[in-house]
Parts: C-alpha cells; sequence; structure tokens
C-alpha cells in the first residue's frame, strides 16, 4: 500500500515561507548534551543526519543561546559569536543533502536557569525581579538597554543561521522561558513600555521579530514556539497564547505549540509528557487555539505513530507533527511509513529515561529501546562480522532480545532459548502497573525485529552455557536474568510479606494496611503503591532515599507523586526496614538513626530489586569459555541497561 493510501495528509508537501518541506514530520528542537564547548560537533551532526537519512521533512535544532547570559546549562549551543557559523553551516548541509528542511531555535531562559558550567549560581535575568520556583533564582529584572541588547542579539544570531544556510529560525516563547516572561501578567511586572498591557507585554517578542527581519530579509523563515497553557495555575493559559499569535501572525511564517512550563514541577512535566499522557493529547487545544489563524501550524505532545500523526492533520489539529520522541526511538520512522511498514516501526514508549532522562544528568541523549541514539559515530552502521558464528543466547528478555536481533544483523547463525512459554521478561510485568502499559511496547517492538530477523527462537527449554558449547554453538551470551531481591528482615511475628513482582499478575490483591518498602526508588515501588491504593488499600509507601521515585526522570516521578498525592498514599522517607512483628513494620531512619513504626499493618510488599541469576561460582566455571553474561544476570539494573549490554556483546563477537 502506497504513502498516499495510509497517509496521505502526513506525507504531503508544505511551504513554510518560501521552503517547501517534504512531508509532514518535525524533528522539534530537543536538548541533547552532545555540543561541546556550545558548538556544533560531529556527534550531533551524526545524531541529525541520521534522521535527515530516513527522510524526516523539517528539523529543527535543539536551543542555541543568543547572549551570554543565556547559558541555561553547560550542554546548549551558542550563537552569540560568528566562530560558530561553520559548525552550523556543516551541519545544515549533511541534512539539507538528504531533502530535509533545517531551521534553527533561538533561545534565552530569562530566569529558567538549571545549572552553570563551574556550579556556582548565575545571575539570571528577566522581565520582573519576580523568583522561579523549580530552580529557585531570583532573577534580575533588566534594564531597557538591555532589552535593547538582547533583541539585537537574537537579529545577530538569525544572521549567522541565515548566513550557516540554516533555512529558519524558531523563537522560544514557550515553557516560560524568557520571551513568556515578558508575555505574563504574573511575572512581568513593568511600568515602561513593556509591562502592564498586553500591546506592552507583546513588545518584546514583536521587536525580536522585526530585528530578525530587517537583519535577514525575506528568505529567512521565522517561527514562534508558545505553550498552549502552561498547565501551571500561576502561568499562562490559553488567553494569552491565542492573542500572542493573532497579533503576531502578520509577522511570522508558522507557530510550534507546546504544553507547560519549565518554572514549576508540575508544568514542567508537559515539557517532554511521560506515558501517562494520551497519545496526541494536545489536538483539541490546537484546534480551538488556531481558529482565526491563517499560520502553519506545528503540534507537539506525545504524538508517537503516523497513524496519530495523521489523525492530527486531518482533524485540522495541525499542519505538522512533531514526532521527536519517535525519531530518537526510531530514526527511520518516516522510510517505514512512505512504505507502508508500519509494523516494523519502533514505537516510543513514552518512558523519558534515557532522552529527556540523561539530559537532566548532563548524559548524551539516547533511547532505551534503541541505544544506537546519540552514538551514531558508533553504531551507525552494524556492520557484518568478518567471522560468522554461531551463537546462542540464553534468555529472552530485553537483553538476550536485542543481542539476538543484533547477532543475527551483523550475520551470525544465532538461536534464542528462553525458559518460560513468553519471551520479555522482567518487562512484561512493567506493563501491569498502572500508566505503565505501554511499556509492553518494548516487548512487542523487540519481538516484532526477532520476527524480521533469522534468529531461531526456541521456548520452554532450559539450557546451560557448557552444555550449549559442548552442542557446537561458538559462543553463549547468557541473559537470565534476576530473581526478587529479600533483604535482611527480622521475623518477630506472622505479618505476611510479599515480593511485588509477585503480586504483578495475581488475584486477588491483599488489602486492609499496606506498607510498600522501596529500597530502588524506580517504577516497581510507586507502581505497586498506586496499584493497590486503586485496589482500595490504604498504602504506606516507606521509601529508603530522599523522596518517591527517586531514581526516575523528573517528569515521570512528579507526575507520579501527584497521583500518589491524590490516591491519599502516606510516604515515609530515610527509612530502612529492619524487622515485623504481627502487624507492626519496624524501620531505621536513614539519616537520623532513630527508630520508627508503623502499626496496625496488614502486608508488607517488598520493593528491593533483584540478585543476579548468575553466581560467582557459576561464573568461577565458566571462566575461559567463551560465554558472555548480559543485562540483569550480571548485575540488576534497569531495561536500559540490559539493552544497551545485548548491543554491545552482539558487536564485539
Amino acid at each position: 500500500m502506497s504513502q498516499h493510501e495510509l497517509f496521505p495528509h502526513l506525507m504531503s508537501p508544505l511551504s513554510i515561507g518560501q521552503h517547501q518541506i517534504a512531508n509532514r514530520i518535525v524533528f522539534t528542537g530537543h536538548d541533547t548534551c552532545l555540543p561541546e564547548d556550545g558548538m556544533v560537533n560531529d556527534a550531533l551532526i551524526a545524531y541529525l543526519e541520521q534522521r535527515a537519512r530516513y527522510g524526516t521533512g523539517l528539523i529543527v535544532l535543539q536551543v542555541s543561546g543568543v547572549d551570554e547570559t543565556a547559558r541555561y546549562t553547560s550542554h546548549l549551543l551558542m550563537a552569540n559569536d560568528d566562530r560558530c557559523i561553520p559548525g552550523y553551516r556543516r551541519l545544515a548541509q549533511a541534512c539539507q543533502q538528504h531533502g530535509s528542511v533545517v531551521f534553527a531555535q533561538l533561545f534565552h531562559p530569562g530566569r529558567e536557569i538549571m545549572e552553570s558550567a563551574d556550579g556556582l549560581k548565575p545571575v539570571a535575568y528577566s522581565a520582573s525581579s519576580v523568583p522561579q520556583e523549580r530552580f529557585r533564582v531570583m532573577p534580575r529584572a533588566l534594564t531597557r538597554q538591555r532589552i535593547q541588547d538582547i533583541i539585537a542579539s537574537f537579529a545577530a544570531a538569525a544572521r549567522r543561521m541565515h548566513t550557516a544556510g540554516i533555512q529558519g529560525v524558531e523563537i522560544l516563547a514557550s515553557h516560560g522561558y524568557l520571551p513568556a516572561q515578558f508575555l505574563s501578567p504574573l511575572v512581568n511586572q513593568r511600568d515602561d513600555e513593556y509591562g502592564g498591557s498586553f500591546i506592552n507585554r507583546v513588545r518584546f517578542v514583536e521587536q525580536i521579530i522585526d530585528a530578525i527581519r530587517a537583519e535577514t530579509g525575506t528568505q529567512l523563515a521565522i517561527g514562534l514556539r508558545i505553550s498552549c497553557d502552561e498547565r501551571d495555575e500561576q502561568g499562562m493559559g490559553s488567553d494569552e497564547a491565542i492573542a500572542t499569535l493573532q497579533h503576531l501572525q502578520d509577522k511570522l511564517d508558522y507557530a510550534s505549540i507546546v504544553a507547560g512550563t519549565s518554572a514549576s514541577l508540575g508544568g514542567s512535566v508537559h515539557i517532554v509528557p511521560p506515558m501517562i499522557y494520551d497519545a496526541a493529547y494536545l489536538g483539541d487545544e490546537s484546534r480551538q487555539l488556531r481558529t482565526g489563524l491563517q499560520l502553519p501550524i506545528i503540534l507537539t505532545g506525545r504524538i508517537n505513530q503516523p497513524h496519530e500523526a495523521e489523525h492530527v492533520i486531518r482533524s485540522g489539529a495541525a499542519d505538522m507533527c512533531g514526532m521527536t520522541r519517535a525519531l530518537i526511538c526510531d530514526p527511520a520512522m518516516p522510510t517505514k511509513a512512505r512504505h507502508g511498514d508500519s509494523d516494523g516501526i519502533r514505537a516510543c514508549i513514552g518512558c523519558n529515561q534515557a532522552c529527556i532522562g540523561h539530559f537532566h544528568r548532563g548524559l548524551p541523549i539516547s533511547c532505551i529501546q534503541y541505544p544506537e541514539s546519540g552514538r551514531e559515530l558508533r553504531y551507525r552502521n552494524i556492520g557484518i562480522s568478518a567471522t560468522p558464528q554461531r551463537i546462542a543466547v540464553l534468555g529472552g528478555g530485553p537483553a538476550g532480545m536485542k543481542a539476538a536481533v543484533t547477532a543475527s544483523t551483523r550475520g551470525h547463525q544465532v538461536t534464542l532459548f528462553e525458559a518460560s512459554p513468553r519471551l520479555g521478561g522482567q518487562a512484561n510485568l512493567a506493563q501491569l502497573l498502572p500508566g505503565r502499559s505501554e511499556f509492553g511496547g518494548l516487548v512487542t517492538n523487540l519481538i516484532e525485529e526477532l520476527k524480521r530477523s533469522e534468529v531461531e527462537i526456541v521456548t520452554q527449554r532450559r539450557e546451560s552455557p557448557p552444555t550449549l558449547l559442548e552442542k557446537g554453538f561458538d559462543h553463549v551470551l547468557v541473559a537470565t536474568g534476576a530473581s526478587a531481591y529479600h533483604p535482611p528482615v527480622e521475623r518477630m511475628g506472622e505479618l505476611p510479606i510479599s515480593q511485588a513482582t509477585q503480586l504483578l499478575g495475581s488475584q486477588p490483591l491483599p488489602g486492609g494496611h499496606i506498607v510498600v518498602y522501596d529500597t530502588q526508588g524506580d517504577w516497581i515501588g510507586v507502581g505497586i503503591a498506586e496499584l493497590l491504593a486503586r485496589q482500595g488499600a490504604r498504602v504506606t509507601l516507606a521509601v529508603n532515599g530522599l523522596h518517591a521515585g527517586e531514581a526516575l526522570q523528573s517528569y515521570v516521578r512528579d507526575s507520579t507523586a501527584a497521583r500518589l498525592h491524590n490516591l491519599g498514599i502516606q510516604v515515609k522517607t530515610y527509612a530502612r526496614v529492619f524487622g515485623v512483628d504481627d502487624d507492626s513494620v519496624y524501620l531505621y531512619h536513614t539519616a537520623g538513626g532513630e527508630p520508627m513504626v508503623i502499626d496496625s499493618v496488614d502486608h508488607l510488599v517488598l520493593a528491593c530489586g533483584g540478585s543476579p541469576s548468575v553466581s560467582t561460582q557459576d561464573e568461577a566455571q565458566w571462566s575461559g569459555l567463551p560465554i558472555t553474561m548480559i543485562g540483569d544476570c550480571l548485575v540488576p539494573r534497569s531495561a536500559e541497561e540490559a539493552i544497551y549490554d545485548g548491543l554491545k556483546a552482539a558487536m564485539a563477537l
């Protein structure tokens, strides 16, 4: 079936300004932590070119700071000096040679400063001295002269982009950044020509657009990214966004619609909304916002599949769709959609773990399902092994499946052995928790890749690595996972104790007052607590850490914290369980050392991680044999490490 039959709207061309874009798929601007010293480098070029190579219509670069005071992290690009031009030119040419149109984001965060390169708190500037809640920043109000300087810096940055061959620029008035701080009647408390009335508050953005146009002419497309609603009671709603776009539309070539604000924990969740949010969840708001507008509209917000994007465009909610995480997860998505291969698309599951999660840790971007992302210089070409071997993979969880697919792609003869009737391992349990059903897509995607490979799959069969070597396999990759860890808990009574993994999928679940003991801070502890509370139990979550979900990416954590609060789940932090009696759980406060007691308890549920299935004795017996351990059987970690282990082990064969 052709592209025009399956996705006629998504695959049709569109003009923005003077540039025709081949399709409606947009790789929107997002931080990658790939640049070094504020400059475009080979890693960033390879990352973006990989998306262009497979047919992405429009690529919008990550933010480029326009002024020294725009350094909101130590990882952004900077466009405040002509020395940046050669790098942007190389990047533009690399993507444009494949037919992609390239725009750049021009950026000043104002008071939204996350970090500085030297760890010291920088001086932040805003429309007014109104504190920022999330990063605890008190900004200094900009003088009129500094306002003019920053407007000029936007224009100068746009000139540099134009000189480099970038085809458009996008001004970030979204997510509470500096232009939004001028637009906001709550943040902007000025009493001069830049504050007070709407006309005054929009003046800053308007003068930026006018200065860019005066500097670059009509060849450079100019867009505005704006939040349709900041999703915060102290933030801007749709009225300000609509008024801004209506006022500026004659000066703009397009608008890019998102939601949320960086200024608060709740609002920031919508910067990269996790899987708890529906696909294309901003469609209705975008449709209402664009009423009366003639601008082309880009909509972003959990649009992960071509059929979702097709519906968004067909319904009139937008003209183009930001599909950033979809393209991080599967750079070949546009080509697969064009050829009608929807089943072959590796669908993003919205876990946020290795994309925005890496950025918040200062690490280069990647994807738990596709660790090749962000590592294109190393893994862009899988290649064929010079010495094909007969490979056995023992264990059909994420690590084993990724290893098997990769080894087969490299030309090895691969057999995958799984002791249970079903592939997927621990990932099958993750999808059973509230709001985590899409996590099962990780298994679905890997199974589809296995179907398309030449891997032989054998289920319900246990094998030992030495036996497989005796049967003629040249190398064994052991991916047999882990079992639930039971911490030392002194029993002074008969209080029932269960592992969280035992409860998933079982019925009936225990009721009454349940204590969930979480030492990992991952999805399991908070997830089982939410599941039990939704089934009617009274739940206390005892966390051996600073807060619930401590190891989760912040947007996943904060959206989860909201649900735990709404369910009335009590959270005890700094808690280490050391004993139980018939109806009490005894804990230490790990910072203070004082005992704590939770009384009237009916059940204790453990979420304490795993123990590797391969013992040190096994490892010693296998010493010298062609056996490689990967995933949780080596050390229990997350699906991200398991899948990356599988990739690395297969590439090393």
